[in-house]
């Protein structure tokens, strides 16, 4: 029994049976890595050692007792590498705390279990901009598995990990599990806490799980939900049982929402047509279908990239080879500032900071920045207004299959359009969820297509709940 391609329910019921120990499930998960990952580069490193140690430890009446769990590298793992896939932290930084959502995953059980590869600090749609290694599509290992989550989408659509832990700024949850062919949650902002978590862009970020099972997720999220003292944008709600929520899969009175800004010139027909096939499946489950408007979607991607590189060149200020990163020698303080960046940082990261800085300058705030922000009430107030009148959004979740890796890479703004219907999730700060819903054949490889459900903020328990019933009605 391979322990990776089981789901986290079918781990815990080996381990009620005595099929499998938790030691054994990480031996085997090793074993996978070892004779999988060299050909998609989903891992940056696992510690076998620590997660044999935890695993003697494991408590199985815990509801993550005993389960691996893969982490994503910029989420801090006490006495683990941090280096967020980047040169500047790579080997010069070992975090020295458990973020509040591992801390949180290990009190139900859970034993984190290898890093997983992404786009450096977070920043791509593709994995293709990895400081450290590029990771590729385990459907077709010449196309990109998206990003920045690549890694623990790939690691978990290739059967090297039973779940993983992602985190989604613009849709680099969904993305990526939408063409790996896997669930993706991202909560809704302030439903999980960000503390520990390297940041990109503070006020999108969000962490979630990745799994191959909508149940997974609301397991994985259960766990991890609630609120956080060390972080004051982690609302005190009540979280409840996901997991309860997924035995009703009657659809009957549920409102779906269908975006008509969503299936716009841009989407490849072949997704299209799968993606509606998929909410046929809904309205036959006893959704209700109905065309809604977003009418400020079209100001999304650049909202997001004024916004989000904004707060990048912020957060990105501290890692200047003196107080965090390998550090260049210089004669000078302002040679080790710049030499450390320059060397560390690579392409992607550099075009953000440059652009967030210009941003924020002075003379340009206003006219990009500020703006941004109205923009972004207006796309808030899009969702509000929907949800209004539906219960959850479906739409596409990539306008495109995976695409050849290398095939944009000169043309940054061809991979930002990617997230072109994830990205208003985020600056709204609403739940979504990408589930698999089909697949297209595109040069005689059959590439997932995901189908995009998303909520009103803390609707999670619903989202869940219509998700589940979508997945289960195959």
């Amino acid at each position: 029994m391979k322990a990776a391609e089981l789901t986290i329910q079918e781990l815990r019921k080996a381990y009620q049976s005595s099929d499998l120990s938790p030691s054994e499930a990480i031996r085997s998960i090793a074993e996978s890595i070892d004779e999988v990952d060299s050909d998609i580069g989903g891992y940056l490193s696992y510690d076998l050692d620590q997660a044999l140690a935890d695993a003697e430890k494991a408590d199985l009446s815990l509801p993550l007792g005993g389960v691996p769990i893969a982490i994503k590298d910029l989420i801090n793992v006490n006495g683990h590498p941090c280096g967020c896939a980047s040169k500047l932290l790579t080997g010069a930084y070992t975090a020295p705390y458990d973020a509040t959502i591992i801390r949180k995953l290990r009190e139900a059980g859970a034993i984190p279990f290898g890093r997983t590869n992404m786009d450096e600090f977070a920043m791509g749609s593709t994995n293709q901009n990895s400081g450290i290694k590029p990771c590729v599509n385990p459907h077709d290992k010449s196309r990109v598995p998206g990003g920045s989550s690549g890694g623990s989408a790939a690691v978990v659509a290739a059967n090297t990990a039973v779940a993983a832990i992602g985190t989604d700024t613009g849709g680099s949850i969904r993305q990526p599990a939408g063409l790996c062919g896997i669930v993706g949650l991202k909560p809704s902002y302030g439903r999980v806490s960000r503390y520990g978590l390297t940041a990109f862009a503070s006020s999108l970020d969000q962490a979630g799980p990745m799994t191959k099972t909508v149940a997974d997720s609301a397991l994985l999220l259960e766990a991890m939900a609630g609120s956080c003292e060390l972080d004051s944008t982690c609302l005190d709600r009540p979280v409840g049982s996901y997991t309860k929520a997924l035995e009703n899969t009657d659809l009957s009175g549920v409102k779906v929402g269908i975006p008509k800004e969503y299936f716009a010139f841009g989407l490849d027909p072949a997704i299209e047509s799968e993606v509606r096939a998929g909410i046929s499946r809904l309205e036959a489950a006893g959704a209700e279908l109905v065309e809604v408007e977003m009418p400020h979607t079209e100001y999304a991607v650049a909202t997001y990239y004024v916004l989000a590189t904004a707060e990048a060149s912020g957060n990105l200020a501290r890692f200047d080879g003196v107080r965090y990163g390998n550090r260049a020698e210089s004669e000078d303080l302002l040679g080790v500032y710049t030499k450390s960046r320059a060397q560390g940082f690579g392409s992607e990261v550099k075009r953000r900071i440059l652009l967030g800085t210009y941003v924020l300058s002075s003379g340009y705030y206003d006219a990009y920045y500020h703006r941004a922000q109205k923009v972004r009430t207006l796309i808030r107030q899009d969702f509000e207004k929907a949800f209004e009148k539906v219960d959850v959004l479906a739409s596409p979740v990539n306008p495109l299959p995976a695409f050849k890796v290398g095939e944009n890479s000169d043309d940054p703004v061809a991979n930002y359009l990617a997230d072109i219907y994830t990205i208003s999730a985020n600056l709204a700060g609403v739940c979504g969820i990408s589930v698999p819903c089909g697949a297209t054949e595109v040069e005689g490889s059959s590439l997932p297509v995901g189908l995009q459900l998303v909520g009103p903020a803390f609707g999670e328990k619903e989202l869940l709940r219509i998700a589940h019933a979508f997945e289960t009605s195959v």
